[in-house]
């Protein structure tokens, strides 16, 4: 397992199979309602707590592709960072994530594509060490010569 180096950015030719980075971040009411503003998705289950205590979850959670969103947050900005362009993303939704929920989400180099310049990556989300959401992702990576030429 290799941690990648705060703040660093990589290119692809940077990237090794095994690299893992992660962030976390706690679930807040303001989170869900401004996903829900954003995304339009207003389902009371995320938003009324009447409602969600009439359901099998007991009380409001959060949106599952606000979960998700943490994975591209990581992708984005710490491995393989920015200039990475996303190609897919599978998603498996194991368990509900709610307010106040401290999110892991980690995302560890599965498969290097070097013809293609591509990454495969296993995301998952953890909350209180059980995973809530995992899949993959298959993401294309800039090499340092094609940032050289746009410089």
């Amino acid at each position: 397992m290799q941690v990648a180096p705060a703040g660093y950015i990589y290119f692809y030719e940077d990237l090794r199979v095994g690299m893992i980075e992660e962030i976390m971040r706690t679930v807040m009411a303001d989170d869900v309602i401004g996903f829900a503003k954003l995304s339009g998705d207003n389902n009371p289950v995320h938003l009324s707590d009447h409602f969600a205590a009439q359901t099998a979850f007991r009380e409001r959670i959060a949106h599952g592709l606000y979960t998700a969103s943490l994975i591209s947050a990581v992708l984005g900005t710490r491995l393989p960072g920015p200039g990475a362009v996303y190609i897919s993303q599978s998603l498996n939704f194991r368990a509900p994530v709610r307010i106040g929920d401290v999110v892991r989400a980690r995302v560890e180099v599965i498969e290097l594509e070097d013809d293609k310049r591509r990454a495969r990556l296993h995301c998952e989300c953890i909350v209180d060490a059980k995973t809530v959401l995992d899949g993959e992702a298959m993401v294309m990576v800039p090499s340092r010569a094609s940032a050289m030429r746009r410089t």
